[in-house]
């Protein structure tokens, strides 16, 4: 059979043994196009492609600057077409199987910009101001989330003893159950003692009735879904995550060291901070742009 009506022939397998549609028959035909168009320029054929041929191929996809979800579809269509050829007889083996797909980039994290948690923070005070506990303790959590990027399940759970008044600084137990040392800002400090003060709380600062023994995150962050709609944002942009990458979002662009921003999140690795490289890059070119005696505008 001639190399030109292999993908044919292929197609007609799925359509009449596996139902594919007839939309799925088109993608795979253009999928399979663009693999053969490559291995022509290659010099070479699809019946003796080599495991090298197809990595080289993979690696051609992002070069172009395919999404990785997309090079992986192509290659599913290319491991499907050799399985074929080597089921048929027409081929020996199958060089895709141990090439592996492209793995999709971590999603950048969704940020709340600065004036949106000033909005947040200036609504949950006001209604502190004029509420009852559930009011002050939704502020209280607000304030000590966005001062210190506490993770939703360190925060819930802090523990009475983890506040100490005259170091400014709480000791958090994370993952793992390393302790880490996080400052906090005069206004989150001065409710949390408010806090504190207004009744005996015990082992932990947002103590609760059920078998924990502290607050729920369902239930601060159904709260604070809530507190959202009522400031005008979108309930669904708004979570304790967000909170959380908000604080270390906001602390690069205005300057913080990516080491710095990983000890106070308290990450392992390096790595897993990283995700924050794209406020860095931002950051970076404002400098750039602002200070550099070639930039446009610059004085």
């Amino acid at each position: 059979m001639k190399e030109g009506h292999l993908i044919e022939a292929f197609l007609e397998m799925m359509s009449a043994e596996r139902g594919a549609a007839a939309n799925t028959i088109e993608a795979y035909r253009g999928d399979l196009l663009d693999y053969f168009g490559f291995l022509a320029r290659e010099g070479r054929l699809a019946t003796a492609a080599r495991r090298e041929d197809v990595a080289a191929y993979v690696a051609s996809l992002k070069e172009a600057g395919l999404a990785a979800s997309s090079a992986a579809r192509r290659l599913s269509a290319v491991r499907q077409f050799h399985r074929f050829l080597v089921g048929e007889a027409i081929a020996g083996e199958d060089p895709t199987r141990i090439v592996s797909a492209p793995k999709p980039g971590r999603g950048l994290p969704r940020v709340l910009s600065v004036a949106e948690v000033d909005r947040l923070l200036d609504l949950a005070e006001a209604e502190a101001a004029g509420g009852g506990e559930k009011e002050i303790r939704l502020h209280v959590l607000l304030e000590l989330l966005y001062a210190t990027g506490m993770r939703v399940s360190e925060l819930v759970a802090l523990e009475t003893r983890a506040v100490v008044r005259e170091a400014g600084y709480l000791t958090i137990r994370g993952k793992g159950s390393k302790e880490r040392m996080v400052p906090m800002g005069d206004k989150a400090r001065d409710a949390l003692f408010a806090w504190i003060d207004a009744g005996e709380k015990g082992r932990y600062v947002f103590p609760a009735a059920g078998a924990e023994g502290f607050l729920a995150r369902q239930v601060f962050a159904r709260d604070l879904k809530a507190l959202a709609a009522r400031a005008g944002l979108p309930a669904a942009k708004v979570s304790p995550h967000v909170l959380r990458h908000a604080f270390a979002s906001h602390l690069l662009e205005n300057g913080a060291d990516l080491r710095v921003v990983q000890m106070l999140l308290g990450h392992a690795d390096i790595s897993t901070t990283q995700i924050y490289t794209h406020v860095l890059d931002a950051h970076l070119r404002r400098l750039l742009e602002t200070h550099h005696p070639l930039a446009e505008g610059s004085s």
